[in-house]
């Protein structure tokens, strides 16, 4: 595996990370579920937050993706919406490493605090999100032995929602 670089996502990479999403979801979805995933990642997301948002690539080109921001409505809080890690790295430290920066970089910023949600069914994601130290919220309802909120995305959507604190940085 050749040498990859961290960088901040930029909008001319919104193309690249929907394609990976299709591709990299691929092998467990349908293609129409796999094309309905990358329309949670419209241009907006890096047109206005591609400065909180991170791309970790080779020379072969993108291998993983975190799209988050900053909270608007405060100055304490930030928020991680999407990950990609491409199948043949996953396993291997590459969310690790960005969610990292994501929390050095919001840290920087002031941010004391990181929020992400996922589905009760992505076992893979809800042991990730602990591994890195993020703590269940409380829900309105229990799925699969998880506290979610019900309808969180939309009726019948319950969610995971995490916390995470983190140390503030000068």
């Amino acid at each position: 595996m050749s040498e990859m670089t961290l960088r901040r996502a930029q909008v001319s990479d919104h193309g690249t990370i929907v394609e990976c999403v299709r591709e990299w979801w691929g092998d467990s979805r349908t293609p129409g579920q796999a094309r309905e995933l990358s329309m949670l990642l419209p241009r907006l997301f890096l047109q206005f937050f591609a400065g909180t948002s991170l791309v970790l690539e080779d020379r072969d080109g993108v291998k993983a993706f975190l799209v988050g921001f900053h909270a608007a409505d405060n100055d304490h809080e930030a928020y991680i919406h999407f990950v990609g890690v491409a199948p043949e790295l996953r396993g291997q430290g590459v969310g690790r490493r960005l969610y990292t920066a994501f929390f050095r970089r919001a840290a920087e910023a002031g941010r004391r605090e990181v929020h992400a949600i996922t589905s009760p069914l992505n076992t893979g994601s809800v042991a990730f999100h602990r591994a890195m130290g993020f703590m269940l919220e409380e829900g309105d309802r229990e799925v699969n032995g998880l506290p979610v909120h019900g309808d969180y995305d939309g009726p019948g959507q319950h969610r995971v929602c995490f916390r995470r604190q983190i140390a503030v940085r000068p």
